[in-house]
């Protein structure tokens, strides 16, 4: 297993990104942004997505120039056009502009239309839980589907990510990041290409069967929402409130039949300060956080953990000694290196 200096790494990565068209700030948030997702353990939403960015950029799917259009505003919210240009590169302003305006008024909230592809959304809040504030995000993909509904064969949304981050007193924020769906359409295709299944019926087939097999994806099979078999229909009404979050209040979404890869995209940030105070907020969350880790666990199995705990903790070790990427993905970034005449990060 090889491992990776993280620094080393995500300047190679930025210098890609340059040579593809992007400006320097752009180009480092969007290797940042993808780093971190292989620091917190989502390698299917981290540097994975390198190659079809890159691919996206030169195909024009993705723009390099320009800035987003403004819809709409008020002194708390704003409707951007992202006008395809980097996801990450606009989710990271929209948080920078949600959090400004939460300080004066509590909260602010920042909707994202015909952005690019966003990433790994566990890869945004811990900056902003790390600055007292609570992150909301939630993503979809107006231009693609992959999700049935409850009781029905043909997909109509994305799994829809919804991730959230917040501070406790005294110990490591929380951070959430949980698809709509048992699972995404990025691990499918991986383990799809890999002739693999999963551990658990993640998927139904094109005749509505639940099954493990990745490769009814495509083929007429649908991801299940969460909670399926049985409960399905939990996981299909969140997933349609990040439709609602995104596309509705954005004014743009599949009624309008969009092309190509993007996402529709929904951030807010509230302050604690502007409602019950900073102090209360600590004490409560922080009281949360204990009684869940001093939650007694079954004899001979791991106590319970706060989600973002282990995605931190390996994030903390890959920093410390080095990321280990995952096996697909030393071959594509030193391909794409050649490709582009860059040197390939040495493994350490």
């Amino acid at each position: 297993m090889m491992r990776y200096d993280t620094k080393a790494l995500t300047d190679t990565v930025t210098a890609l990104f340059r040579q593809a068209g992007l400006v320097e700030d752009r180009a480092r948030t969007m290797a940042e942004v993808l780093v971190e997702g292989d620091l917190l353990g989502h390698d299917t939403h981290g540097l994975a997505l390198l190659g079809p960015y890159l691919d996206a950029l030169a195909s024009g799917d993705m723009a390099a120039d320009g800035l987003p259009g403004l819809v709409a505003s008020t002194p708390v919210t704003e409707t951007w056009d992202g006008k395809k240009l980097p996801g990450p590169w606009l989710v990271r302003r929209a948080i920078a502009v949600a959090q400004a305006r939460a300080t004066i008024f509590g909260l602010s909230a920042v909707v994202i239309r015909r952005s690019h592809h966003i990433a790994c959304l566990a890869a945004y809040p811990e900056a902003v839980a790390r600055a007292g504030q609570v992150l909301v995000l939630a993503s979809s993909d107006p231009g693609t589907a992959s999700v049935a509904p409850t009781g029905g064969l043909t997909s109509v949304m994305t799994p829809n990510p919804l991730a959230a981050g917040w501070p406790t007193a005294g110990g490591p924020p929380v951070i959430m990041d949980v698809s709509m769906s048992y699972t995404t359409n990025g691990m499918t295709n991986r383990l799809k290409a890999a002739g693999s299944r999963f551990p658990h019926a993640f998927l139904q087939d094109a005749q509505g069967n639940p099954t493990d097999d990745a490769a009814v994806f495509g083929a007429g099979g649908t991801l299940l929402p969460l909670g399926a078999p049985g409960a399905g229909h939990k996981g299909f009404a969140l997933g349609l409130l990040v439709e609602m979050l995104t596309s509705a209040l954005g004014g743009q979404g599949r009624a309008d039949a969009p092309t190509g890869w993007g996402a529709a995209v929904f951030v807010l940030v509230l302050d604690p300060a502007r409602f019950g105070g900073v102090d209360a907020f600590s004490r409560e969350a922080g009281w949360l956080a204990d009684t869940v880790r001093a939650n007694p666990a079954p004899e001979g199995q791991p106590p319970p953990r706060l989600p973002g705990e282990r995605g931190l903790a390996r994030k903390a070790a890959a920093l410390a000694g080095g990321l280990t990427l995952h096996a697909s993905l030393p071959a594509m970034l030193a391909a794409r290196c050649a490709a582009a005449k860059i040197a390939a990060p040495i493994p350490l």
